[in-house]
């Protein structure tokens, strides 16, 4: 139960001596018989007890529904004889509160009727006595705020399912994003994005003088026992090596699929040497590699050709031959080899022309 005292102030209480006054006694029931009709319409159910007995001496029809009673029936009893004991023990630590304030307090109180919860501001106010004695009544308003609150519960889960779907939204972009840049069997990059990623590095190399190097790898041909298996197979081995290739590059480095069972990688910022040596690490975990299919082992290997820039070639065309030719040079040895382009040699111009 939440608590809270509300501010007044001794104008308030001017006012309503000066309206009484005004009213006299006859019209002091008629204000309390409009404004107890007022307040019904507002939906407060009101309730007025004796202060010392805690005894209603008032309950509105709105009040007493609340606990299935009727006004005559709550009148002149507590809320032990009416109420739950859960209930009865929930108003008297409320009114208990109200009593040692001489402001209006206002708490939070809830009752389960009909298996739903309802929850409602209550705010309670100690009637003074105009003698300044001890106070004898005290009265509750209660306002229903289920309605309110369920709405808010609505509007909060409603915005929710919005987040979640913007979320779900947010994945499948990318998702897609990501189908269009990546091979969805093999996770390195499609033709297209490493093609953009070779131009720009051969431009950075050129301007800033430095080496890197473009490996041509293709898939050896399956043995009859793996090519039995047909396409599940070959998505195995292929995700194997996929695998395999990106646990053997850094994040400056790029690996793309190029075809059915070719791939390509660019080592940046490194030499014919490094990237041969590389190459012979990713080519013999190639061989070991196991893929269980079918309760069946399947192994396989690869054939590479490596070229570097700009010790083998000296454009990206000019690579990309150098590349393709060391590869064609491998798989002429029977694959599960790694062959190195020709270093190009280019002869020194001459000090002076003859005439």
């Amino acid at each position: 139960m939440v608590e809270l005292t509300l501010s007044s102030s001794n104008e308030s209480q001017d006012a309503a001596r000066a309206l009484a006054a005004e009213l006299g006694a006859d019209g002091a029931v008629a204000w309390a018989a409009v404004l107890l009709e007022m307040l019904d319409r507002a939906d407060a159910a009101i309730a007025v007890k004796d202060a010392s007995s805690g005894l209603y001496v008032h309950a509105s029809p709105r009040y007493a529904a609340l606990f299935g009673h009727t006004p005559q029936r709550m009148h002149g009893c507590s809320d032990a004889e009416l109420m739950a004991p859960d209930e009865a023990a929930a108003m008297r630590v409320g009114e208990q509160a109200a009593m040692t304030q001489t402001l209006p307090t206002v708490s939070e109180q809830r009752l389960e009727r009909d298996g739903q919860r309802r929850e409602f501001t209550v705010t309670r106010l100690v009637i003074a006595r105009g003698d300044r004695g001890a106070p004898r009544h005290l009265c509750s308003m209660w306002i229903d705020q289920s309605a309110q609150r369920q709405r808010v519960q609505q509007l909060r889960t409603a915005l929710a399912q919005l987040e979640q779907q913007q979320r779900a939204y947010e994945a499948l972009r990318r998702e897609s994003q990501d189908a269009a840049v990546h091979d969805p069997v093999t996770g390195v990059y499609q033709a297209a994005t490493f093609a953009d990623q070779l131009r720009r590095e051969v431009d950075l190399s050129a301007r800033e003088s430095r080496q890197f190097s473009l490996v041509s790898i293709a898939l050896d041909p399956m043995a009859d026992s793996v090519a039995k298996h047909g396409t599940q197979a070959r998505d195995r081995i292929l995700e194997a090596l996929g695998n395999l290739i990106r646990g053997n590059t850094r994040a400056m480095d790029s690996s793309c699929r190029l075809g059915e069972d070719r791939f390509a990688v660019l080592l940046s910022g490194v030499g014919l040497a490094t990237a041969h040596s590389r190459m012979q690490g990713l080519r013999r975990q190639c061989a070991t590699q196991i893929v269980v299919l079918n309760g069946q082992e399947v192994g396989f290997t690869v054939a590479m050709g490596v070229a570097s820039f700009p010790h083998t070639a000296g454009s990206r065309d000019e690579l990309v031959q150098a590349c393709e030719a060391a590869l064609s040079d491998a798989r002429r040895r029977g694959g599960n080899y790694v062959a190195l382009a020709g270093i190009r040699f280019e002869a020194p111009e001459p000090a002076f022309r003859a005439a």
